[in-house]
């Protein structure tokens, strides 16, 4: 395995180990709907802003610790967000996490938010013209 390979696997794994606890775009300050370079440049300026060495020596330790920790996050969400295929891979996941999807016969798929399967009852495949009902159980 060349080192690019594990490189993007340990990304991949990094990615699928913190999806449940964190929102990497929100540590980033973005939106899911950024672009690449926008991901980039608020990277860059949070990295900067809580890098250890631009801290002050009178900052408090406490501080100092919190500083090395968001460094830390930032640091690990521009890994998976700054990667096309790891920011695939995660935001399939969190899409997944607010979501509902069952594979159709076709291969397409029936897909229906959280939000939206209180209210829906019939639910399209996405690539061919079959339906199915949402059934409710009390």
């Amino acid at each position: 395995m060349k080192f690019a390979d594990l490189n993007i696997l340990v990304q991949w794994m990094m990615a699928f180990d913190q999806i449940p606890k964190k929102d990497w775009y929100s540590i980033l300050g973005a939106n899911p709907s950024a672009s690449m370079s926008d991901l980039k440049q608020k990277y860059q300026k949070l990295i900067l802003m809580y890098h250890p060495d631009k801290q002050s020596a009178d900052v408090p330790a406490g501080t100092v610790e919190e500083c090395i920790r968001k460094f830390i996050e930032i640091d690990q969400a521009w890994k998976i967000l700054g990667n096309e295929e790891t920011k695939k891979e995660y935001d399939l996941q969190r899409h997944d996490d607010h979501s509902f999807s069952l594979s159709c016969r076709c291969g397409g798929k029936y897909s229906v938010s959280k939000d939206e399967a209180e209210e829906v009852t019939l639910i399209s495949c996405d690539t061919c013209s079959l339906i199915i009902e949402l059934l409710h159980y009390s």
